[in-house]
């Protein structure tokens, strides 16, 4: 399979993964976004667990802290812009969230650019991109950063008519802009770190387990902190969690397609995974029935328009 292949199923994993992030989030449970963390730390431990046999790297107990201390930068950039991101989802909807924390695909490209020419790596990474690669990689960082313009100046707009459970004033929009920042960080470290000329030499089953250590580590953090702090038990398997589980399950089965889309061309791989936020624009109009305005449906248009030439682009390639 292909990178593109691998990003085509990141997208509708993490698309859905909002989905039920959404549905997890409540605006009158000041720690709902610490309680999403401890599930995504389970179900990302379980399958980190189950991984190891198979790790390129057969880690024993001092290769195992070697390999989290390497790629420690992209596991905790990562960590933190999600639990901020879950926080946001408190106080604005879905359509409002994902396109402004996704312009991060943007951002990370241009870091990555920036640092594959440093390295001088850049020219072979533009010998294996074709002019269509090129063009829908533009449309979709336009697309998306368009439709995150579109979504502050909708949100300004509705701000005095929406209830406090998806809008909590201008300060709300801090939480999918930090997101943006760290997410940026982790991803284009990600890149780095995955490419097989510079990188660490990770393979891409490693990165999947020591990330899924790290958010284990961070899941049971937060499960402690709600302890201390609550002094209450928190249960994570009742029946009332059960969205959280989903959006955990959704989450880390994007999050194996995606370390295998961007190990295969990170530049390109970036933005592109990071359109996942149409699938969850769309998903919030259907499911959540929240309501898109023309200006919003053009921008998706604009981006499938993007995916779709990256599509041609792939099969003349591989014919």
């Amino acid at each position: 399979m292909s990178w593109f292949i691998f990003a085509i199923i990141c997208i509708l994993g993490w698309g859905c993964a909002d989905l039920f992030y959404k549905k997890s989030s409540d605006s009158d449970d000041r720690y709902s976004h610490l309680k999403i963390a401890v599930w995504v730390g389970i179900i990302m431990g379980i399958v980190a667990f189950c991984l190891l046999p198979f790790s390129e790297s057969q880690f024993d107990i001092a290769s195992f802290f070697v390999g989290v201390v390497k790629y420690s930068p992209a596991s905790l950039f990562y960590i933190i812009s999600m639990v901020i991101g879950y926080a946001g989802l408190r106080y604005l909807e879905v359509s409002i969230v994902s396109p402004v924390q996704n312009a991060s695909g943007a951002l990370s490209m241009i870091f990555m650019i920036v640092y594959f020419t440093f390295v001088g790596r850049i020219t072979s990474i533009f010998d294996e991109m074709s002019i269509l690669d090129l063009i829908g990689t533009i449309i979709i960082v336009i697309g998306m950063i368009a439709l995150a313009i579109v979504e502050q100046v909708l949100s300004k707009e509705e701000r005095k008519k929406a209830n406090r459970k998806y809008v909590v004033g201008a300060l709300a929009l801090i939480f999918p802009i930090l997101y943006c920042v760290f997410d940026t960080l982790g991803t284009a470290a990600d890149g780095i770190i995955l490419d097989e000329e510079v990188g660490l030499g990770l393979g891409e089953i490693d990165v999947i387990i020591l990330y899924g250590f790290t958010f284990l580590i961070a899941g049971l953090v937060c499960w402690i902190f709600l302890r201390i702090r609550t002094k209450k038990f928190y249960n994570p398997f009742r029946k009332s969690e059960s969205p959280k589980a989903i959006a955990a399950v959704c989450e880390e089965f994007g999050q194996i397609f995606y370390v295998y889309a961007l190990s295969g061309n990170p530049i390109v791989a970036a933005p592109m995974v990071a359109s996942y936020c149409i699938v969850s624009v769309i998903l919030a109009r259907v499911i959540l029935k929240e309501k898109l305005k023309i200006s919003q449906y053009i921008c998706v248009f604009a981006v499938i328009a993007g995916i779709v030439l990256l599509g041609i682009s792939e099969g003349l390639a591989e014919a």
